[in-house]
Order: structure tokens, then sequence, then C-alpha cells
């Protein structure tokens, strides 16, 4: 029989590389060039193997809090005053959001980083008013520099000898949007530190972080095979795959010399093995189709077991037209994954959470509410990446690898390792599946009715799924932290108390489970001091039910950080049906606490 260990391989080659599955008896592989360098990794348990992964091919680092609230960008012919009116939209409405983005419409002749100044007047001044009003803005700069002499990027380039070469020597020319095109070599160590000098001088600006698109690289209809990297030295195909990386290497040292006490942002559409020490992903030009939606859930979970926990699709979908159901369901499952932007193609209807009416309007309005009030929950996973490399995003396998049936579940997928969030991915969809695996039992996020006991097996349920939202399910024993409040943006937003929801485990004899909650600034490097230095506070809970009593403890790390305005928790419990324990404020600014608390009877 099947024991559901698991084993892993890492084979460290660049080059294009070709497995196939097929055979029932044998893996076939084939690398086209490169050395064979293979790490195997015994496991037995997944979360063995990605730790020890990703400690040889590096960890996410905590992202700065903004990044993980809501995004807002549109291929799109913006304007300045554009800008500051989407910026309006949304804070009248009532839609929190921390990011606006620009894409290659804000420069000048798509030359990067540069801006039109027919649309853009004083970026500065722009930057800074929506500075103020707790929005910062991301702009796209591609590899591509248009091939133009005295255009003073190209000149630079050309005269330090840091663009890519042809095999005669030349500087290879590729076609992308501002024409003619030449691409950094960043194979080369002083490439790298040339393009971070001129991202560092980008966002001098006041600009947030950077995108890098088009970055695979993407020659548009030149081929790339005659792209040599190193001076000439290396082959296309032996950098290509590393291409992406490389930029974002370069691009991070900018940031950090620009900004250094700051945590760095950057967005790429590829990478390679090793992209999350640097960038986080997005999963590239999808289509605002219902198999796209469904399509990201495998993707963005797929990519958290490769090491990437910090990956989101394009909300609505970037090509085609969206429509008022699919955006409503996009919205209520992109805001449940590591990245949330909402993005779409020019020429396209746009697709703002606004786009389509009231109903769409106040699905997608609670959905990224939901998503703020969750902040604290979600900031404690990705601390979990950094320091593990697990998965913000995972497949239920992940942490049910021995259950056969939730190996087999690519429909729905854990946030963290507490919440089950099962899309609505048809339309006309009112209800739907869900398997909940087994262990100490699940409760419906949304009614706080218990869906499933602690039983040894799984079941399968039909979940309702109304046009307000999709299933959502916590798992019992669970502290989930809460922002008591749904502020516009994560800016300077340090609150006084924080709710923790406590889902009581049904089974009067349960095992211990743990959560946790991680406090710091949000947007500096101070928290990933080492040692003692670090400025954070970290609460570690462990809940577990003896018989009619339910203990709650909490562990205390870190000295805290000089924003910290925490003063106490509101608790409030979630029990099953006919069971019940009154909520309790307990003042707390950092220490440990265990509590006891008698579970009521109620006829």
């Amino acid at each position: 029989a099947d024991s559901g260990a698991m084993s892993a391989s890492f084979i460290d080659n660049g080059h294009r590389a070709r497995y196939d599955l097929r055979p029932a008896t044998r893996l076939d592989i084939l690398f086209q060039g490169g050395q064979y360098v293979e790490y195997l990794f015994g496991g037995p348990d997944m979360p063995s193997i990605l730790r020890d992964y990703s400690a040889l091919t590096g960890r996410c680092p905590l992202p700065p809090l903004w990044a993980l609230g809501y995004h807002q960008c549109r291929w799109h012919d913006y304007t300045q005053p554009d800008v500051l009116a989407l910026a309006a939209q949304h804070r009248h409405l009532g839609i929190p959001v921390d990011t606006l983005w620009l894409d290659i419409g804000y420069m000048r002749g798509y030359r990067v980083f540069t801006w039109d100044a027919d649309r853009f007047p004083d970026p500065a001044a722009m930057l800074a008013q929506l500075r103020n009003d707790g929005i910062r803005v991301v702009t796209i700069i591609d590899p591509g520099v248009k091939a133009e002499p005295g255009y003073e990027v190209f000149d630079e380039g050309r005269e330090k000898e840091l663009f890519c070469l042809t095999d005669g020597g030349d500087i290879y020319i590729g076609q992308v949007w501002p024409g003619d095109t030449a691409f950094p070599d960043f194979v080369k160590p002083e490439a790298r530190a040339w393009w971070g000098r001129l991202n560092a001088k980008h966002v001098k600006s006041g600009l947030a972080g950077i995108w890098n698109d088009m970055n695979e690289p993407a020659t548009g209809n030149k081929p790339p095979d005659r792209m040599r990297f190193g001076g000439g030295k290396f082959g296309h195909e032996r950098y290509h795959n590393a291409y992406a990386m490389l930029m974002a290497m370069g691009t991070v040292e900018g940031l950090h010399t620009a900004m250094p006490e700051l945590r760095t942002f950057v967005l790429s559409r590829a990478g390679s093995p090793g992209i999350q020490r640097f960038a986080a992903n997005w999963l590239g030009d999808n289509m605002s189709r219902w198999d796209h939606l469904w399509l990201s859930m495998p993707m963005g979970s797929g990519l958290g077991l490769s090491g990437q926990p910090f990956v989101g699709a394009d909300i609505g979908g970037f090509g085609e037209d969206c429509n008022p159901e699919l955006l409503a369901r996009w919205m209520q499952h992109g805001l449940m994954t590591p990245f949330a932007r909402n993005h779409n193609a020019i020429g396209r209807i746009a697709q703002y959470a606004w786009s389509f009416g009231e109903e769409t309007l106040a699905a997608a309005r609670d959905a990224v509410r939901l998503r703020y009030r969750l902040m604290p929950y979600i900031y404690a996973a990705f601390a979990a990446a950094a320091e593990t490399g697990e998965p913000v995003q995972r497949p239920l396998v992940f942490d049910f690898q021995y259950d056969e049936a939730a190996r087999e579940v690519d429909d729905a997928y854990l946030l963290g390792d507490k919440l089950l969030v099962a899309p609505v991915y048809s339309p006309g969809v009112t209800s739907r599946e869900v398997y909940l695996p087994p262990g100490t039992g699940w409760y419906n996020w949304h009614t706080l009715a218990l869906a499933h006991d602690a039983a040894p097996h799984g079941i399968r349920i039909s979940a309702p799924a109304p046009p307000s939202h999709i299933p959502i399910f916590a798992r019992a024993g669970a502290v989930i932290p809460l922002w008591p409040e749904v502020p516009p943006s994560t800016a300077d937003y340090h609150p006084t108390s924080i709710n923790l929801i406590v889902f009581v485990p049904p089974s009067p004899d349960s095992h211990a489970v743990r959560s946790a909650l991680h406090e710091d600034d949000g947007v500096t490097t101070a928290a990933a001091r080492p040692g003692g230095d670090a400025a954070r506070l970290v609460t570690r809970f462990e809940v577990a039910r003896q018989g009619d009593v339910l203990v709650v403890r909490a562990e205390v790390e870190g000295r805290g950080y000089p924003e910290l305005r925490r003063e106490r928790f509101r608790v409030s419990f979630v029990a099953r049906e006919g069971e019940r324990i009154e909520e309790v404020v307990i003042e707390n600014r950092g220490e440990a606490f265990e509590r006891r608390f008698e579970i009521e009877r109620q006829s």
C-alpha cells in the first residue's frame, strides 16, 4: 500500500529541461546542457523537504506589510490627475488599497527610468500626495533599453559595455515596446550594479517598489538565441532561465542603496530557483476566464511547493473582458492568496471593484475588507515562510500528506495552516463540494458552525457559496488574530487591541494546536536583526481542550518595537452547538500568559 511518504530531488542546472512522467516505472529527465548536480531530500514529510530545499536555495525575506495589502493595476494611459482620482475613488467607496501600479504608459516613449512629462508633470508631488493618504506606487521596469543614441541609459550601457552581445560582438538588438531594444548583461556584476543604481535613482522620486516584466527575457519578433551573456562568453541557453533572477538581484541591490532601512519589494514575471530571495512572482498574462481562475489555484500552490511563497494571479484576468460574476468570484478568491492585485490589459473593459454595479462592488469590497481584518494572520504566515520556507498558499497535501483524498484536491487550498479556502470557479454556482481533511475539526468561517468534528476520516460536504462570499473554513484549535477594524491601508496602522478568535476543539481530549501572532513596524529591516536585537514581538499560542476546560497558553519572544501600541487582546470563542465560552478581554502588552476557560453546556 502507498504509505504517503515522500522524497524529493533538485537538479541544479539552469538549462532547458524536460521531465517525462508518463512511464509507469521510471522518470525520464533531459537537460540540454550544463553540469549534473543533484540534491536529494529524504523527507519523508513534505514540510521537512521544503525546509531543507529552502535552506539550500534561500527563503523569502519578510516582506513589507503594505505589499500584503490590496493592489490596483491596469495597463492604461493614465495621467497624473487620473491616478489621484483612482486613489480618491477607492477611499470614497470604502475599498482599502495599499498600492497603485503604473504600467508602461507612464514612460516617455517606453524608455525605462523615464516619466512622460505631459502625462505626469510632477511625479514627486503626486507620489507624496498619495503617500500622505496611505497609498504607495509601484512602476513597471522592463529589461529592454531603447537602442537610441542620445538616450542616456542606452548611451551609458553601450559606453561601459554592459549590454548583451551577439556571437559577432555586436550589441544584441530585440524588438520590444520601444522598438529596437538592447538588453543588460545581468551575468556581469557591473551590469547588475549599474541597473541597481538606475533603480535607486528612479525610486528616489517616492516610489515604493519595482515591477519587473518581460524578463524571460522577451525579445519580441527577434529570436533570443543570438543573445549571449558574460561579455559574449556564454550562449543564450546558459543563462536564459536565470536572467530574471539576476535582474531582480540588481534591482534589489539598488533599492537597498536608495532605502537602506526599508524592506524591498520587487515583483517579477519570470524566475528560477532562488528568485524568492529577491522578488515575488505573479502568474503571468492570464485571461478573464473561469478556467483561468481555477488554474491559478494549482499554479499558486505549486509555486509554493517550489519554494516561492509570495505568488498570485492577476485578479479578474489580464486579457479578454471580465464580467460582473467572474470579477466578484475572482476578488473573493484572489484576496485570499499571498499576492492580491487586480490587473487587466489595455483595450479591455475596466474591471475596477466598482466597474460592474452595486452587487459586484459589495462582494469585492467585502473580500478586500476581510483580507485587511485577517492581516495579522496573513503576516504571521509570511513570517513562518521566512523562517522555515513553508508556503503561504499550499495544497491540502502539504498539511495532510497521509490522507489520500487530500492529495487529489486541486480546487481548494490552505492559506497559512489554519484556513481552508474553496473558491467558486464556475458561473451560476451557489454551493460547492468541499473536502475537509481529518484532524481536530473544521468550522465554517461565515456561519461559525462546526462543519466537521475531529473524526479520523475526512468528509465531503456541500458548502453554501452565495454571491456574497466563497466557502472558508477554520481549523479547530486555531487562534486567528484579526485587526479590530478595517483601515484604509496598512500605512501607519498600529492598533491598541488585537482580536483573537479561538476555535474550540470539539473533542473533549484534543491534542494541542499552535498558532502565532507576529508584530513589528511592518516596513523596516529592524525585525530581521540577528539574535535578541530584532525589533519585533512574536506571540505563540497553544490551545488544548481537557474535558470541559479550554487551556490557552501564550509564549512571547522579542523585545518589542517603538511603534507598538497594542494593549490588549479581545478574545472570542467559537464552539460547537450546545457549548459556549464568554468573550474576554486580556490586558496584554507583550507578556506570556496561561488562561483556563470553563466550557458552558447549553441545553
